[in-house]
Formats: C-alpha cells, structure tokens, sequence
C-alpha cells in the first residue's frame, strides 16, 4: 500500500498536466480563458514566496523573471571579475613599489579623518566664523555663504593639521542654518561646534584675532594660543568696514592676509584688484601657512589669480 502511494504521488504532476491540456482542447473561448487563468494563479503560487524551484520547473517561471534573474547574474558576475582585477592590480602595484604603503579602505580614512579633528579640538588652532551679521544678507547671499561653509570643512577635512571650527551667532531656525542643510550632504554631522554665543562672548578678548582686509596691521604668524575670526559676510553691495567697525567696537586685535608684503598687483584686462576673499580662500591661506610656514606658497593657495594679484617672487 505505500509503495502505490508513492507511486500515485510521482504521477500526479503528470496526471495534472494531462487535464489541464484536456481541458484546453475540450473547452470553448471562455473556459480557454478562464482555463490560463487558472494557470497563471498556480504559476504565481509556485514562483512567489521566494522559494527555491527544483529542476525542471524553470519553464513555470515567467519570461521576464527569467530575463531579470540572468541579467542579475551577469551584474554579480561582473562585479566579481572587477573586484578579482583590482586585488591583482594593487597586488602587481605592491610588488613593483614596495616602499609604498597600500592603500587604505574609505572606512579608516574616515576614521582617520574623524581623529585628526577631535584631537584638534584639544590641542589644534581655533578658527571662528562669526555668522551674528546674516540677518541682513539675501537668500542668494545666504545660498553663497553656506557654499562657502562647505568648501572650508572639506578643506579642513583634509589639512594634515586641521583646525577647530565654531560657527558662533549660528541659530537652527535661521534661514542660513536652512540652507546649509539644503545644499550640504551631512551637515547635521560635521564635527564642529555650532553655538547661538556671539564669538565675543565665547572666548577672552585678549585671544581673539578678527581677520579683516581693513586693518592696518598683516598677520605675521598664526599661534595656538589664539582664536582667529572670519566674518561670515557674503555682501553684494560691498559695504566696507563691517568687520573692521565690529572688531574695534569690542576692543579686538585685527589682522589682514599680508597679500601687501608678498604679491604685487598684475596687470589684467579688467583692471581688477581686490583683497577681499571668501572665507574658504582666507582658511586656505590659513592652513596653508600654518603646515608649511610659508607665506608665499600660503598666498599662492588661497588668493586666485582672478584677485589681480600674483605672487612677488613669481614675478621677479
């Protein structure tokens, strides 16, 4: 009795099959249709779930799954022999440049990256950006300002002796905080401090340097016991003397970029020069000079050659 249960339950498949061909052949246009229908709801049964089918059965899977999962394979494939020929370049790379190190994943990078700027936090120098004077800026102003933002953390992102950053006057319901969600990936995350203090109250007097092309006095070398301030001033109408007047008003040392003592004006078909830089060009003269104690090859890197200015040894 079992061995004719077994048997009656290897033919069943086939006997299914034979009955549903039988139907086909027997029926009108209605029961044809209502026949595939049938068909297609124990197709759907046998193909869902995500369940494994044995061999055999493929062709109860339709055309397009099948066209989906072959070029899945081809994609898995693919990536496979890229990954295989990249272990074997960096592996010839290895052999013919030994004294080179290998390269490092993206995570430790980052990693690195992250313990480069927390231990700037302790011992590195101090950069604010005072962001107190928005209120009276456009929101084009605001939407180059926040740019601007971005392009100094991703600089400082990647100094060998990266500074600490606060954004001091800096609210979470301004329009500026808005845009620099708007249009910076991750600035929820970036490692600096962000505080509603104006930066005048946030440190003693006596550390704070404010940076300003106005002043009378060129930075002569950037010390760790000082906070250097950048105002956060994206000004169309060029309203001289901001910065400078805010300074004086709080009895703070300033400072320009001594673009005066080591560039000369170069002759261009504007006839345009100018001192005065976006905040992601000072901070790049900044970390510049502060890694190679250089004030030309500082200058070089932050003041463009679009400024009418032009390095003095270049020149001579």
């Amino acid at each position: 009795m079992e061995w004719k249960s077994e048997g009656s339950a290897q033919e069943t498949p086939s006997a299914v099959v034979q009955e549903r061909e039988g139907i086909l052949e027997d029926t009108d246009e209605d029961g044809v249709s209502e026949s595939f229908q049938l068909l297609q709801i124990d197709v759907g049964c046998e193909c869902g779930g995500g369940e494994t089918l044995p061999a055999g059965t493929a062709s109860w899977c339709s055309k397009n799954v099948q066209r989906k999962q072959r070029h899945w394979e081809k994609i898995v494939a693919a990536k496979k022999s890229k990954r295989k020929q990249e272990k074997e370049r960096r592996k010839a790379n290895r052999a013919e440049n030994p004294g080179i190190c290998p390269q490092h994943s993206k995570r430790f990078l980052r990693a690195l990256t992250k313990e480069k700027l927390l231990e700037a936090k302790h011992s590195g120098p101090r950069l604010c950006i005072d962001l107190s004077m928005t209120h009276h800026m456009s929101k084009k102003e605001l939407s180059r300002l926040a740019g601007q933002i971005r392009r100094l953390y991703g600089s400082n992102k990647k100094a060998d002796r990266p500074f600490w950053i606060y954004l001091t006057g800096f609210t979470t319901d301004s329009p500026l905080y808005e845009e620099c969600l708007r249009m910076n990936d991750g600035f929820s995350s970036y490692l600096l401090d962000i505080t509603e203090e104006d930066c005048f109250n946030l440190f003693p007097l006596e550390t704070l340097v404010y940076l300003t092309p106005d002043s009378e006095h060129a930075l002569e070398d950037v010390a760790l016991n000082k906070v250097y301030i950048l105002g956060g001033l994206v000004d169309e109408s060029i309203q001289k003397k901001v910065t400078f007047q805010k300074a004086w008003e709080h009895s703070v040392k300033t400072a320009r970029l001594p673009i005066q003592e080591y560039m000369v004006r170069c002759q261009n078909g504007k006839n345009y020069h100018s001192e005065i830089l976006a905040i992601n060009q000072v901070f790049d003269v900044l970390a510049t000079y502060f890694e190679t104690h250089s004030w030309p090859e500082a200058l070089k890197k932050g003041v463009s050659s679009g400024k009418g200015y032009v390095v003095r040894s270049l020149v001579e």
